[in-house]
């Protein structure tokens, strides 16, 4: 597809834009912990103005002390914080780019301990994920966060960001005014839907009055909570216009709540469709005449085309994908290939929820930008890579991009290793993308790929240096096993058949996924694992979705249990916390306690060599470690 209309210049108010491709707000928790920024995140922000965009937006802004949800976040609630981010204003400004500010107030939607005071709501009604009931917010104290709103706008515009945009979305503090979910108050901030959206109108008013006629402002709205209660699309449509009658100059569309699921305002891979929000989006820009964006797992730039080419929104903003690539518009507009997110949500979304600074699994720089990039070769070598797996492959792009010549050596006939068996459970399939991305870029880099070849010492030592990616292979039972039908869960994966009933060996995410893939085929499944919970290491926002699907399934669980003997099929355990004996007995019994990373043979290796990915350590990694590991070791040679 020929990329046209993302490339089209956009406008918000007065502000022009060079395209119509926007960098959502998103937490990055790199900050300091006044809420200002430091230069890890001015160099976060300034690697996506070079990437291309049209507009970048940093984090959610406090508009008071204890506004955010944790202190980590960004806030812009004293004069005293103009400076720092006037600073990365001018650094984006110098990068050639626009920078908005979102500012918000996140309500009861916060931690009890993260500030002195005790949460604030409109109602005093339990913040569904916290152990708290928030204080009903008096009407005085409503007036109060209507003018600190306005006076953070104000600091914003004095810092030299060219917009603002108001966070009213995503079970925040407007949104709960906005909600029956959240708002039961019975005065004039309450009841109707005029008195719900009084303080998002008074809001708005406050900010135009703080910033002028000309400063474009923004509203980011919910069109759907997914809670029972809350903001459903008719009534949105209504409120969207009520949005606009005060005087925004753009309406950006946001969909679900924090307060339900995580994964529901951020979707993991296979849960939801593509562009999943375009429909509120459609319904919106069809009710207002003001510029309406629409965010939400889309994926491409071609899908950005398209939502353009329909007319169904005005500007597409990019959240996780920005994270994978930053430089997907300069990419498309030079035809180098992009990396493509993969809604993995292990990098982004389990590092906000847990407090840690924002990355990605694909992208060795993300959070490092300053600090972390390629490097040009100082001196040209023919470098050999062992493995195709993910490892390799980034190790041979990175190697490749300081200027190298490089060959890969893989021993089956395509790249990839384990993400082919990674991509076979439920909802998994996404994650080839990263192989995609990898067969696309690789030729483009002139980087030699020989199949169906295994790698020789003696061939080896005619480069300059060797990195080694020769992967892990699945571990062996550490039980006596006796005349039973074992099986390891890479075999499974790869498509060996599973009849009757099984029993999965190990509770970690290969075994978790691999019981979840059985039990959709009719298999009846039980999981055994030694620890106090199945998949440790999983999304929070894919969680859920196993737990529903193995009691659909009616999985059996078996935790903290530990495998003692298999013999005839039957497997002796004991319930660690108590000693209790456990029996169980399957036709079929998987392999999923892990693996161990393979050996290869370099005592017969005269040039350097390093490891990386599964064979680098101790211990087997998962796809992130494999591209740290394969790009940083690249980049040193």
């Amino acid at each position: 597809m020929k990329l046209t209309k993302v490339f089209e210049p956009g406008k918000i108010g007065n502000l022009e834009l060079k395209n119509r491709l926007v960098v959502s707000a998103m937490s990055s928790h790199m900050g300091n912990p006044d809420g200002t920024p430091n230069e890890a995140v001015n160099a976060y922000l300034v690697a996506k103005v070079k990437g291309g965009w049209g507009l970048v937006f940093t984090e959610d802004l406090g508009v008071t002390k204890d506004a955010g949800s944790d202190p980590v976040v960004g806030s812009l609630w004293s004069d005293d914080q103009v400076p720092a981010w006037t600073e990365t204003v001018r650094q984006v400004h110098a990068a050639g780019g626009l920078m908005g500010a979102q500012i918000y107030h996140a309500g009861r939607q916060r931690s009890l301990k993260a500030y002195d005071t005790h949460p604030v709501a409109p109602s005093a009604l339990k913040e569904p994920t916290e152990p708290y009931v928030p204080r009903a917010l008096t009407v005085e104290e409503i007036h109060d966060l209507v003018k600190a709103f306005g006076e953070a706008a104000a600091r914003a515009k004095r810092c030299g960001f060219d917009c603002v945009e108001i966070h009213g979305a995503h079970g925040y503090l407007i949104n709960q005014f906005m909600s029956t979910f959240s708002n039961k108050r019975t005065d004039e901030y309450g009841g109707t839907l005029a008195n719900r959206m009084r303080f998002a109108l008074e809001v708005i008013a406050a900010v135009r009055e703080a910033v002028g006629a000309d400063y474009p402002i923004i509203f980011r709205f919910n069109t759907c909570d997914y809670v029972e209660g809350g903001i459903e699309l008719p009534e949105a449509i209504v409120m969207a216009k009520m949005l606009e009658e005060a005087g925004v100059d753009m309406i950006q569309v946001a969909q679900a709540n924090h307060t339900g699921n995580m994964g529901d305002t951020i979707p993991p891979m296979g849960d939801v469709d593509y562009n999943w929000t375009l429909p509120a989006a459609r319904a919106v820009k069809k009710a207002v005449s003001v510029p309406v964006a629409t965010v939400g797992r889309v994926i491409s730039l071609e899908a950005g085309e398209k939502i353009l080419e329909d007319q169904d929104a005005d500007i597409v903003a990019y959240g996780r994908s920005m994270l994978a690539d930053p430089d997907i518009a300069n990419k498309a507009a030079s035809g180098e290939c992009i990396r493509e997110c993969l809604n993995c949500n292990k990098g982004c979304v389990d590092a906000i929820q847990g407090r840690r600074y924002i990355s990605c699994v694909l992208n060795a720089e993300n959070g490092n930008e300053g600090t972390v990039f390629i490097k040009p070769a100082e001196k040209i070598k023919n470098i050999a890579v062992v493995g195709a797996g993910i490892a390799g492959l980034e190790a041979a792009r990175v190697a490749a991009k300081r200027g190298h010549h490089v060959t890969v050596y893989e021993k089956s006939d395509k790249i990839g290793g384990q993400i082919h068996l990674a991509a076979v459970p439920p909802r998994k399939s996404e994650i080839l993308r990263a192989v995609t991305y990898y067969e696309k870029i690789l030729p483009q880099l002139n980087v030699n790929i020989k199949l169906n070849t295994e790698a020789e010492a003696e061939e080896l030592n005619q480069y300059d240096a060797v990195i080694l990616a020769v992967g892990a292979h699945n571990m062996a039972l550490p039980m006596p096993v006796e005349n039973s039908n074992v099986v390891s869960a890479w075999e499974v994966l790869a498509g060996k058949e599973v009849q009757g009933s099984c029993v999965v060996l190990g509770g970690g995410l290969v075994g978790t996924e691999t019981a979840e893939y059985l039990a959709q085929k009719g298999v009846k499944v039980s999981i055994v694992e030694m620890m106090d919970k199945i998949a440790a290491g999983e999304s929070s926002t894919v969680m859920p979705l196993i737990v529903k699907d193995f009691e659909k399934h009616e999985v059996a669980q078996y935790i903290q249990t530990k495998v003692v003997s298999i013999k005839n099929n039957v497997i002796e355990a004991v319930h660690t916390p108590d000693e209790a004996p456990v029996e169980l007995k399957a036709d079929t019994i998987i392999n999923a306690l892990g693996s161990k990373k393979n050996i290869f043979d370099d005592a017969k290796l005269t040039v350097p060599f390093t490891y990386v990915g599964d064979c680098s350590g101790e211990k087997t990694a998962d796809i992130a470690s494999a591209i740290r590991t394969g790009y940083h070791a690249a980049n040193e040679l």
